[in-house]
């Protein structure tokens, strides 16, 4: 017998016990689509997160206090007053830093923020006027307030899109007093409808001069952090370099297994970023494939069952003279049909619930959720099921091939 007709033969079989074999396949069917749409989203989780990274420029270098930390239980290694003001002057100055183009500290809090009877808490930070630079986001009504009004440690604040929305509703907010932690504030500048840029929500945000956040918020002589531009992107590396050779002599640092700072550009996110999401996203795909393992049960148990209802029809045709070869074959092949035919409808199920999340994400996360399925994950959702049908049909085609064709023939 051909494998053409082996293949004829096992079509034969499914299409006989039509509605058994659509039920045999469900749990295929909710595995493939559950890896898909994992798989979906974890693509899409990471074009968005790295869309926002890219959005402060692939030349923007952020400098952080305290070692780099190692892993989880290490975050308390960065929260060290190692960047001043020394440090910041030291790294302006183009003798020592030739590739960086401009830097601002950064200073970072959380208060509630209130206009007449409203009181909500939004995200502080302090910052120099090369945020809107970096960011790419300038105040739509206003100005962003300047170097002079830094230096003079002025009560200014130019605040996003939400807290306007949520403290001025639909009337004006530029000039309007503001109070944050008991200190008034005018408000200079609105910012537009942005989003999320460089991991931290633009319209959820009060930005006010640095200088005034130390003094009135955080009451400390240090910063949160530096963040930087290179004059291009070609500049970035030894730029860093620079920047990791001032601030070791400052702090007479000679091994750098003891720096008590560390360095991110963006780069660096983004590799972090795959392979956090890459992880995550592998995962839980594993946990989806779970269920291809029971669906791969069901179909081994239902291929037993059809085995022994065709025990006659198995023993009439190798009475005909089909070999064990055939009769593997053919059954064999009826188990890799089932599960690649589930394979099939998962991959487009997966697809179509990845699409729809896509749609809804858009809306609940207030950014583009991109609508990605891979190449890769349509072929790994056909191999697996294949591969499925290949190693739980193994053992009931081998049953079929092995009975007696006498025996057979006289079963009832």
């Amino acid at each position: 017998m051909t494998f053409k007709n082996s293949f004829k033969t096992a079509i034969r079989g499914l299409q006989t016990n039509g509605s058994r074999s659509a039920l045999t396949i469900l749990g295929i069917v909710i595995g493939i689509t559950a890896i898909i749409l994992i798989m979906s989203l974890g693509q899409g989780a990471q074009d968005l997160i790295l869309n926002q990274v890219k959005g402060l420029g692939s030349n923007t270098i952020i400098i952080e206090p305290g070692r780099e930390p190692q892993g989880p239980s290490d975050f308390s290694s960065i929260f060290t007053d190692s960047l001043k003001d020394r440090e910041l002057k030291a790294l302006q100055m183009k003798s020592n830093v030739p590739g960086l183009l401009d830097i601002t500290p950064v200073v970072v809090s959380n208060n509630n923020v209130s206009f007449e009877n409203e009181v909500k808490t939004f995200n502080i930070v302090g910052c120099s006027e090369l945020m809107a630079k970096i960011t790419g986001v300038y105040p739509q009504e206003g100005d962003f307030y300047t170097q002079e009004q830094i230096q003079q440690i002025a009560q200014v604040a130019v605040i996003g899109f939400e807290v306007k929305d949520n403290l001025f509703g639909d009337s004006s907010a530029l000039n309007k007093e503001i109070r944050i932690k008991n200190k008034i504030f005018k408000v200079i500048g609105i910012l537009p409808q942005k989003g999320t840029v460089g991991l931290f929500n633009v319209d959820k945000a009060v930005f006010i001069p640095y200088t005034t956040a130390q003094k009135y918020l955080s009451g400390t002589n240090y910063y949160n952090e530096f963040i930087a531009r290179a004059v291009d992107e070609k500049s970035v590396l030894y730029t860093v370099q620079d920047i990791k050779v001032t601030l070791r002599e400052l702090h007479n640092i000679s091994d750098p297994e003891k720096d008590d700072f560390h360095i991110v550009t963006q780069e660096d996110i983004a590799q972090r970023v795959g392979t956090v999401t890459s992880i995550l996203t592998v995962f839980l795909a594993a946990i989806a494939a779970i269920s291809l393992v029971v669906g791969g049960i069901g179909i081994m148990n239902i291929m037993l069952v059809s085995v022994t209802e065709r025990t006659r029809e198995i023993g009439l045709r190798k009475a005909l003279g089909a070999t064990d070869k055939n009769i593997l074959t053919q059954f064999l092949l009826e188990s890799v049909l089932l599960t690649s035919i589930g394979g099939l409808v998962g991959i487009l199920l997966g697809s179509f619930f990845s699409f729809l999340s896509a749609i809804i994400l858009t809306q609940v996360v207030g950014s583009n959720w991109v609508f990605t399925v891979s190449i890769n994950a349509i072929l790994l959702g056909l191999g697996v099921s294949a591969f499925v049908g290949l190693v739980f049909g193994l053992y009931p085609a081998r049953s079929a091939s092995r009975k007696s064709p006498m025996e057979a023939l006289r079963y009832e």
